[in-house]
């Protein structure tokens, strides 16, 4: 893909949404010609299923932005959907609430802040067969997908990739049917186990990509078992309505101008606050210990991933969220977190996501912002 001549310039817009098929709040910025339906190169948000295998909240959101961005570029949705990556998280828990952040790429503006700025890239692996999700032959696709994201986004240091999103499809028990019924295996015909796979082998792969491991097949047998291994920049949800490994990449380019920045932070447990300082503190934002209303609208986005651990302590202390038959454990987590994130930053509209598999330590996560650098 050839370097792009102009620079260009990202613009992320946080929209709310009352229930998981409100597209409202974009298609009023469309109607006033204030965002242009072309520019809309990906979109992340959080929906209030439950976040599991059945959680169709997240498929009904992507339909409803397809039609709609659809109908304005004269496109049908089911193309626009395999151009357009949507990575979406069910589970509203707690304090925190349903919202989509769009991005927007275009021509930088005349007096936009010179870079390096905060760019994007996307790119998505060709469909995954069943037998494929969960193993090397995954790790492989996503890491080709994130080194053409790269170049979408003109990085050429994997060092300057702050975030690499990922949504990676996962097999259904109807999927494993077919699978098996062609004379092939799958990693788990078991729907949920296969999206922890899914996942783990995302986060391999963007690990991979940036340089942090090594091609090697043989460590096919660690994903879910070496959780000392894990990337700290690889966010990944899985889920039924994607068949390939969509990726959303950012990082700093100079190739590109705007105010955006981005920082990340592995957090070490489920109560690291000063992680969540030491991320904002990078961006010179200082929560002391909330986030005051004009370092707040300077935010544009704020990302989590969690995990409860799987050694049922923190710090020491038991905790029970594995052992909770009635309400699963990532609904738990997503809610703690949640509300840690919250407190810190005074807005609820965070996207945080479970199942953290190598994204992070291991019982812990990571957390990464986007907001405008200070005047």
């Amino acid at each position: 893909m050839p370097r792009p001549t102009a620079p260009r310039q990202l613009q992320v817009l946080r929209l709310s949404m009352a229930h998981p098929g409100d597209l409202s709040a974009l298609a009023a910025l469309l109607d006033a010609g204030r965002v242009r339906a072309e520019d809309v190169v990906a979109v992340i948000g959080k929906t209030e299923g439950n976040g599991g295998v059945n959680d169709f909240t997240r498929g009904y959101f992507t339909q409803s932005l397809m039609h709609l961005l659809g109908e304005r570029l004269g496109r049908a949705p089911a193309e626009l959907q395999r151009e357009l990556p949507c990575v979406l998280s069910g589970g509203t828990e707690g304090v925190l609430s349903p919202h989509y952040c769009v991005f927007l790429r275009g021509a930088a503006a005349a007096d936009a802040p010179a870079g390096p700025a905060l760019a994007i890239g996307r790119a998505f692996s060709p469909p995954m067969p069943a037998s494929e999700i969960g193993r090397w032959a995954q790790v492989r696709a996503v890491a080709a997908a994130v080194r053409a994201a790269m170049q979408d986004a003109g990085i050429d240091d994997p060092t300057e990739v702050r975030f690499v999103q990922l949504k990676g499809p996962c097999v259904t028990a109807a999927r494993a049917a077919a699978a098996l019924a062609a004379g092939q295996s799958v990693a788990s015909a078991d729907p949920n186990r296969s999206m922890a796979l899914s996942r783990a082998a995302g986060a391999f792969g963007v690990a991979l990509a940036l340089g942090e491991l090594a091609d090697d097949p043989s460590l096919e047998p660690a994903l879910l078992s070496r959780f000392d291994l894990w990337c700290a920049r690889a966010s990944v949800s899985t889920g039924v309505e994607v068949e390939a490994n969509e990726v959303v990449l950012l990082g700093h380019s100079p190739h590109w101008r705007g105010p955006l920045r981005m920082a990340c932070e592995p957090m070490a447990d489920a109560l690291d606050l000063p992680a969540i300082a030491r991320v904002l503190t990078r961006l010179g934002l200082q929560a002391t210990p909330q986030l005051g209303a004009q370092d707040r609208a300077r935010v544009a986005a704020a990302l989590v991933k969690c995990e409860p651990d799987r050694r049922g302590q923190v710090r020491g202390a038991r905790h029970t969220m594995l052992d909770d038959t009635d309400i699963n454990a990532q609904r738990h987590i997503r809610a703690a977190v949640g509300g840690l994130v919250a407190g810190a930053l005074g807005d609820g509209r965070i996207f945080v996501s479970g199942g953290a598999e190598h994204q992070g330590p291991d019982g812990g996560g990571l957390i990464a912002v986007i907001a405008e650098a200070a005047a």
